[in-house]
């Protein structure tokens, strides 16, 4: 059953132990089920191991006792990519609380008589007993039943194998492929699915030339889970799941207000932008939305503050050397380590993976305030419905952690009539500022800047012309030129 809800006080709910990976608890409401069993199932890619893996090093770290029996990779081989993750399993081996069975099967072995899986639930109790370890992974489950060579034996063993698991009460992890038969949703071994109390499905897809991975809980017995489709990555670190729908709005209101860096812009603000918001500057190529990032950045810096300039277009020393023009010194203030640089192509990495480093060196660096420059490019991380997850996502982390958040975005059409955001997040941010050429009636192109909303703050709804001079952008706060169409 997929609930959303808490258990009622006459129930007693089941017990669960924490997956120790980040954002899987959430999503299974408190963990995987004590004492039984847990099916992660997917194709060759999707990272089963690793999620199984990585439950059993957190679990040891903690010093409960795990066993690991592989039926596919070798222990050498284990031990070595879980290095890559951060993870010594050797230590752990050595300390006694991890134990890795290499069980692999010559399958040119021919078998004679009946063989039956009650020997290795013998061995697997004997050292289960000798560790008082109460927690095991079976690794590529479907690679051993293989060796019967007859589905009826095969269904037989299966039933063995989850009856002894619950006799015993252990907490079991089995992986097995997705094999695909007839269907991409046809799963040979499905009388798991009916077997164990919980199962994980992992999916790798491939869309606009972009790899994502998904997970999605498929059963929970007993428990209320979250059923969509979430994305998630395998990091240096381990397995990160981002579950976007189960973010709560917790964000407390805005009070304090910070100076934009300009003061005019300041005045038709009523006082500058509120900290811990979301601003929004839209515009053209060539109307000034970096500069007025960079003057905002400037400020703060100079101040004292933290700024964290994410780019997605241009190198930190272009961007430098662009505010030169315009007068704004961004050099020393990165020199004092007040401003740090993020720049990276789009199409470098999934969206998952750019929001998780992005929130790495926000952890690192601790910084005030952010700008994001350009929301627009995010769309060619994946699509369009990546690119507004990402920037949901990161929005909201932001406003949780009161930091302000600052987004450029560039329009593709001078049109008034253009979506000011282009991926569908206006209605989220709080400061909407949309810049835009006009023409006078003397065939002079001006730039128009427009403030379409700021929550919370009586700002003005008027148009105002502005320039982009050798000291910065100075907006005639006297109105619109007389003559302009």
């Amino acid at each position: 059953m997929a609930l959303n809800n808490s258990p009622a006080d006459n129930k007693r709910p089941i017990k669960k132990i924490s997956t120790g990976i980040s954002g899987l608890d959430e999503v299974l409401q408190g963990g995987f089920p004590q004492n039984r069993t847990t099916l992660i199932k997917g194709a060759a890619g999707t990272g089963k191991t690793v999620l199984g893996l990585e439950f059993l090093y957190r679990s040891a770290l903690q010093g409960e006792p795990v066993i690991f029996i592989s039926f596919e990779e070798r222990a050498d081989a284990l031990r070595e990519n879980a290095l890559a993750a951060g993870w010594d399993l050797q230590a752990l081996e050595e300390k006694g609380s991890f134990f890795l069975w290499e069980a692999k099967i010559d399958h040119s072995t021919e078998t004679s008589g009946e063989f039956s899986i009650e020997s290795l639930l013998a061995a697997i109790k004997g050292k289960a007993e000798q560790m008082s370890c109460k927690r095991i992974l079976i690794d590529a489950v479907d690679v051993f039943l293989r060796i019967f060579q007859d589905p009826v034996k095969e269904k037989q063993e299966l039933y063995k194998l989850h009856d002894w698991l619950t006799e015993q009460k252990f907490t079991a992890i089995l992986t097995t492929k997705k094999i695909l038969n007839q269907s991409e949703n046809t799963f040979y071994y499905e009388i798991l699915d009916y077997m164990a109390d919980c199962v994980i499905l992992l999916d790798l897809r491939v869309i606009h030339q972009v790899s994502t991975r998904r997970l999605r809980i498929i059963k929970y017995r007993g428990s209320g889970f979250y059923s969509n489709e979430y994305p998630y990555i395998i990091t240096h670190q381990g397995n990160v799941i981002m579950p976007i729908t189960e973010m709560k709005l917790t964000h407390k209101p805005l009070k304090k207000k910070i100076s934009s860096g300009n003061p005019d812009l300041d005045i038709l603000l009523g006082g500058g932008y509120y900290r811990g918001s979301s601003i929004l500057i839209s515009g053209p190529t060539g109307s000034g939305k970096t500069t007025l990032a960079a003057t905002f950045s400037h400020s703060t810096c100079s101040q004292g503050n933290r700024m964290f300039f994410i780019s997605f277009e241009e190198s930190e020393e272009a961007i430098i050397e662009a505010m030169v023009s315009p007068g704004i010194d961004l050099s020393h203030l990165k020199e004092k380590g007040n401003l740090q640089f993020h720049t990276i192509l789009p199409e470098a990495l999934v969206a998952e993976e750019h929001l998780w480093r992005i929130l790495q060196k926000i952890e690192q660096f601790n910084p005030h305030h952010i700008v994001v420059d350009a929301i627009s490019a995010c769309q060619r991380m994946s699509t369009e419905a990546a690119a507004f997850d990402f920037l949901v996502r990161l929005i909201n982390i932001c406003k949780q952690h009161k930091l302000t958040c600052l987004m450029i975005n560039q329009l593709q059409s001078n049109e008034y009539q253009a979506d000011i955001s282009g991926i569908g997040i206006s209605s989220i941010v709080d400061t909407l500022i949309r810049l835009q050429y006009i023409e006078n009636n003397k065939k002079q192109v001006l730039r128009d800047l427009l403030i379409l909303k700021s929550r919370g703050i009586h700002h003005s709804n008027q148009h105002y012309l502005y320039s982009i001079t050798d000291n910065g952008i100075q907006i005639d706060r006297s109105g619109k030129e007389k003559g302009v169409d």
